[in-house]
This record gives structure tokens, C-alpha cells and sequence, in this order.
């Protein structure tokens, strides 16, 4: 198998899995008991959280651990909507990701809450203009995510944040597509909030992580008992807050030059795909991305008929978020960047992981020919 779907989700890595493996078997104490047990996984969950923290540049204090990035997402926005009455707008963008969208659509519908979304240019950049001009005396929250996670489009965090700061507006983050692949710094960024989670950078699923940097005017989205400071109730997941806390020290650790080397696969690929079939695009070419990720652009050539066709040869890629594949709409990302409906069905998206290499690129270049001409 071909894996070229690592946006949507990546492997859980052997070392993660050796360091979970205790928290399942011979350790299985409450990190809230007293006795030893207990003590021993408090230990390891605090350990996690000094590592979590140093990977994204915030103090270990600020990481509340959560079931992942949604719920990440969706504390956020509740905990600055809710703690103030009067404040009742919210800024986002629309490309940000259906956990940020549904739940503003709920905060909409529901709650009578405005939400402005920001629109994006072809190039799926955002004018900083527009979020200067939007922000109101009564936003309670800006959100945004740090890079894309169809196009890997980078935006200009510390500057979007700094906008927030200047008119003293809460600013969020979604940066679980960027954590583990380019430098995050929380403090340097900025920010109020921001989201990460375990299973985009070798993790396993239903572990991560929201980074709030004030604790002492965080509304809790989830109530229970007093885990986490008394920011999210629940008995916390030793075994997957260790495992995302080994993750986040290999990516830590990594060499950069691996990216390089997957930036390098990835302009070849597109390089190749250009050259190979008549009209094809970049899809946010033109900005700064992630290194690992490319939307192509395949005119006449149905999105989902591509995939079927290369899961057929043990190919993997994918049409947009993984969160939305059911759906029967085209990218919601690629149709605010084209405003074509044709475009957005007939894009894809390819995302390279650490063992992707040449040989799986020839491969998928060629698989791709064979379909354009089956196609034609």
C-alpha cells in the first residue's frame, strides 16, 4: 500500500507505541489517586505535558489534554462566547475546518450568536484588512487556523494575532495540521488559544491537546470532577496523553531536513502532474505552504472517481478533510478559492508522511496517467 493520506491521519509510530504499551497492561492507576499507582501515571501524565508544551513553545501549565482537536476546537469557542454575555460575535474564516465551522454554525442558529466568516482569495490567502475591519466591540473570539488542511496553505499568524492584541480581542488557533511539521510557538505567536492534536504527528486517535494561556479566564467545556487544574473533567487517558507526549518529543527532536526532502517529493509530484495532464493547477500554489501537501487541480477528471480508481491499486489519497469524505459537496476549501463548483469536485489532495520516498511518487504519477487516459 501506497500511503498518501497522512492530513487525514498518520500512523501511530513504533516508538508511540512502546510508550503506551505500560499505561495498558501492568499500569493502569487513576493519575487522581494518592497511592502509588496513582502517583506513578500522574508522573507520566505530567511528564507528557512538559513535552506537549515545549513542542509548541507554551508553558506546561497552559496544555489542558482533551479527546482531540474537535473538542479542542469547540472549548475555545465556547469558553470566550460564554464567559461574557455582552460579547456576541465571533470572526472566523471559511476555510477553517467543520469543527470550528459546525460549531459556530451552532453558536449561530442556537444561540443567536453573528459569526463573520472571512472569505479567502484564489491563492486561499486572507487579507489581514479584512480581519482588521471585522472586528467589532463585541467579538468575543477570532478564529483561525494556522495552516490549511486541504491546500496546506500557511497563514500569517503572529500578524493576524497581533490585530486581535491591538483592539484586545481573544485570538485561536487551529494548528493541528501545523504542529509536527513547521515551527509553532504559542507565546511568540500571541495567542489565547490553540489546538492541537496527537494523530497528525504520529500519535494515536482520540488523544489531544488546547493550549489556553490565560487558565484563570477559561469557561470549562467539559464538567466533572477537577482533572486537568479544574479545566476539563474526566479521568484523563494515561496511556494516550503519554503516547502524544512521545510523539510530540520525536517531532521535537526530528531533523528538519526530513521536510526538505518531503517539500522536494512534493514539488516534484506537481512538477510531474503539470507536465503530464493539460490544464491541471496548483491549488494555493502561489503561498506559503505546508511541506508535505499539494491539492491538484485535474480538470474534467472526477475527484472522487480518481480515488476510487487508485484505492483500487492500493493508492491512497483523498478529495478534502477526512472529516467531510461522506459528504456528497465538493471541497467547501476549494470552492471558496475558485467559486466553481466543476474545480472543487474535480480537485484532490495528496499528503506525503515521513517514509514517503520516490518510488511512491513514480507510482502515483503513473497510476494517475493511466486514469486520464481511461478517462479520455
Amino acid at each position: 500500500m501506497i500511503y498518501l493520506d497522512h492530513n487525514a491521519t498518520t500512523p501511530v509510530l513504533p516508538e508511540v507505541v512502546e510508550a503506551m504499551m505500560p499505561w495498558l497492561t501492568a499500569n493502569w492507576g487513576n493519575p487522581s489517586s494518592i497511592h502509588g499507582p496513582g502517583r506513578a501515571a500522574r508522573r507520566a501524565v505530567e511528564q507528557a505535558r512538559e513535552t506537549v508544551a515545549a513542542l509548541v513553545g507554551a508553558e506546561p501549565e497552559q496544555v489542558i489534554f482533551t479527546s482531540g482537536a474537535t473538542e479542542a476546537n469547540n472549548a475555545a469557542l465556547h469558553s470566550a462566547v460564554f464567559r461574557d454575555s455582552a460579547k456576541r460575535h465571533v470572526v472566523t474564516s471559511v476555510v477553517e475546518h467543520s469543527a470550528v465551522l459546525t460549531y459556530c454554525d451552532y453558536l449561530e442558529n442556537v444561540h443567536g450568536v453573528e459569526v463573520t466568516r472571512l472569505p479567502v482569495d484564489s491563492n486561499g490567502t486572507l487579507n489581514p484588512d479584512d480581519l482588521r475591519d471585522t472586528i467589532r466591540p463585541d467579538t468575543a473570539l477570532v478564529s483561525l487556523m494556522w495552516a490549511n488542511n486541504e491546500t496546506g496553505v500557511i497563514w500569517p499568524i503572529s500578524e493576524l494575532a497581533a490585530i486581535c492584541a491591538k483592539k484586545e480581542v481573544p485570538f485561536h488557533s487551529d494548528a493541528v495540521q501545523a504542529v509536527g511539521k513547521i515551527s509553532v510557538s504559542f507565546s511568540e505567536g500571541g495567542l489565547s488559544y490553540l489546538t492541537l492534536s496527537g494523530h497528525k504527528f504520529g500519535a494515536a486517535k482520540g488523544i489531544g491537546a488546547l493550549i489556553v494561556r490565560e487558565a484563570e479566564s477559561y469557561l470549562p467545556f467539559v464538567h466533572g470532577g477537577k482533572q486537568e487544574g479544574g479545566l476539563r473533567g474526566g479521568t484523563e487517558n494515561v496511556a494516550q496523553i503519554v503516547g502524544l507526549g512521545e510523539a510530540a518529543g520525536l517531532a521535537e527532536g526530528r531533523d528538519p531536513a526530513i521536510w526538505t526532502q518531503i517539500s522536494n517529493l512534493r514539488d516534484r509530484l506537481e512538477s510531474e502532474i503539470l507536465e503530464h495532464i493539460e490544464g491541471a493547477r496548483v491549488n494555493g500554489l502561489g503561498s506559503r505552504r505546508l511541506p508535505n501537501t499539494t491539492n491538484l487541480y485535474l480538470p474534467g477528471l472526477d475527484g472522487d472517481a480518481l480515488l476510487t480508481f487508485l484505492d483500487q491499486r492500493e493508492i491512497c489519497i483523498s478529495s478534502g478533510s477526512a472529516c467531510l469524505e461522506s459528504a456528497i459537496t465538493p471541497s467547501h476549501v476549494i470552492l471558496a478559492m475558485t467559486c466553481s463548483h466543476d474545480e472543487a469536485s474535480e480537485s484532490v489532495r495528496v499528503s506525503f508522511g515521513l517514509d514517503s520516498n520516490s518510488t511512491d511518487l513514480e507510482t502515483v504519477v503513473k497510476s494517475i496517467s493511466e486514469f486520464v487516459e481511461l478517462m479520455t
